[in-house]
């Protein structure tokens, strides 16, 4: 149980090294754990790309942060408020579909959401410097909402420059990282095994999370929350 007081920080922004690196399950068990020591915490997909599925949420980012947010129904429009039914960073699907982004829209569900709980997440889509429009990228919208930043990275080679890349660009752009996440460790292998001190080491930034490479992931968010020091980042 923690015993923050989670009033210093009224939520976080769920950045990825890349596209793939398991930034959903990361918020959800965030979420989870949240709620689950009694914090009202929601989570939020503000814009989300792929094969559109049928049911309440085309996207199924959006309804797994949704359901460990034991979400409202009223909330669901707010929970993913932008989604394009199209693979691809949110310009390319843009262009592809003739369609365009309403970023009002998007903030509307955001200052709806903040007003409503104690504790949002947000969780990106892809990497920091994803498209938007032409002249507006997931970073940007970062920093339009002001919140500090946890960095989920997958632990491959390759992983130790991307990660350092996002902790730069954040930094450049007046963002506080407040914690980093390594996903998907293989201890097998001793890179992969020392990946996360070495990120540490590097960038002055602590790793709150590293995450076991696990099976069926999407089904172990109760589990991967385990892994996740989240009262080191609410204080």
């Amino acid at each position: 149980m923690c015993t923050h007081d989670p009033s210093g920080m009224s939520g976080v922004f769920i950045a990825g090294t890349d596209t793939g690196v398991g930034k959903t399950c990361v918020t959800a068990a965030l979420v989870y754990a949240l709620r689950r020591d009694g914090i009202d915490a929601v989570a939020m997909k503000p814009l989300a790309t792929g094969k559109a599925r049928e049911g309440v949420f085309e996207s199924e980012d959006a309804e797994i942060l949704a359901r460990y947010s034991d979400a409202d129904k009223d909330e669901y429009r707010l929970i993913n408020p932008v989604f394009l039914s199209e693979e691809a960073s949110p310009y390319m699907a843009c262009k592809l579909l003739n369609a365009s982004i309403d970023m009002g829209k998007v903030f509307s569900a955001y200052n709806t959401l903040k007003d409503r709980h104690e504790f949002l997440l947000v969780e990106g889509i892809g990497g920091v410097m994803v498209p938007i429009s032409s002249d507006y990228y997931v970073i940007d919208m970062m920093k339009d909402m002001g919140l500090p930043v946890i960095i989920v990275a997958r632990a491959k080679v390759g992983t130790i420059n991307h990660t350092l890349l996002t902790v730069n660009a954040c930094r450049d752009n007046g963002l506080r990282v407040v914690g980093v996440v390594v996903n998907m460790i293989d201890y097998s292998n001793k890179v992969e095994a020392y990946t996360p001190s070495m990120i540490e080491e590097l960038s002055g930034i602590p790793v709150i999370g590293s995450i076991p490479l696990l099976h069926d992931i999407n089904n172990s968010i109760e589990k991967l929350a385990e892994y996740i020091r989240y009262d080191l980042i609410i204080s």
